[in-house]
Formats: C-alpha cells, sequence, structure tokens
C-alpha cells in the first residue's frame, strides 16, 4: 500500500503572524485556514508555490500550552528541520535574501548538490537545497 507524509506540524506564536511571513518571505500559498470552533484553533496549511496536489503541507499549529510554546522555533533542537528543494538555488537564494530571510549558513556546494541555511521567523532552522541528481539526500 503507498504511504506518503500529507502535513508536517510547524509550531507558531501566532497564525496571522506566521502566514504572513510564510506568505511574503517565503511565497508560499495558502492552502487551508479553516477554524474549529470545538478546538478554538485553525487548521492552516501552506506550501511552497508550484507543489503539487499531492505533496505534503506544512500545517500551522500555535502553541496552546507552554509547554508546547517552550518548543517554538526549536522544534529539532538546534539541527536543521525542514529541506526547501528547489530547482533553481540561485533564484530562490536572491529572492529570499531580498525579502529579508536570514541566512546563518552561507550557500556551498556539495555532492548532493547546493544547499544554504536560514531560519524561519522563530528560529527553526531550513536547508535551501537543489539537489544534484534526483534521489540524493542532505544532511
Amino acid at each position: 500500500m503507498p504511504q506518503s507524509l500529507a502535513h508536517i506540524a510547524l509550531l507558531v506564536r501566532d497564525y496571522d503572524e506566521a502566514i504572513a511571513w510564510f506568505r511574503e518571505k517565503l511565497g508560499f500559498v495558502l492552502v487551508a485556514d479553516v477554524y474549529q470552533p470545538e478546538q478554538d484553533k485553525r487548521w492552516v496549511l501552506v506550501a511552497p508555490p508550484g507543489a503539487s496536489g499531492d505533496a505534503a503541507t506544512i500545517l500551522l499549529a500555535r502553541a496552546a500550552t507552554p509547554e508546547q510554546e517552550r518548543f517554538v522555533g526549536d522544534q529539532a533542537g538546534g539541527r536543521v528541520f525542514l529541506f526547501l528543494q528547489t530547482d533553481d538555488f540561485d533564484r530562490d537564494h536572491a529572492a529570499f535574501t531580498n525579502a529579508g530571510v536570514r541566512f546563518v549558513r552561507a550557500p556551498a556546494v556539495h555532492p548532493y548538490g547546493k544547499v544554504a541555511v536560514f531560519e524561519d521567523l522563530y528560529g527553526n532552522l531550513w536547508d535551501l537545497v537543489q539537489f544534484a541528481r534526483a534521489g540524493d539526500a542532505a544532511d
């Protein structure tokens, strides 16, 4: 039976600030924003531009407890958490830089491809990566 990831939860402090950041800084598309009154939360999904309809999306999950709040911005213990694959590294690196995205590691070329590390609005680390060949892995 085929399986795939549907959504990846990303803890955020505020839905609207996270939506704005992903749309304005990374050019992501807002896929869903539905209020769920029974739980007093929103179902908010964002996806990279050009993602296929069956690609995994990011679920922006507002931290609801002090314990969850502690993990906003540190979901991977300081490691790169998410990997944003691109078909044109130089184009996207320039666009993100111009939009004010903070890169914490400069672009580098490795056997698997070209990569740079950036922070999201809360400090989670992401790789922007253009793989040298389909199917190669990073980090």
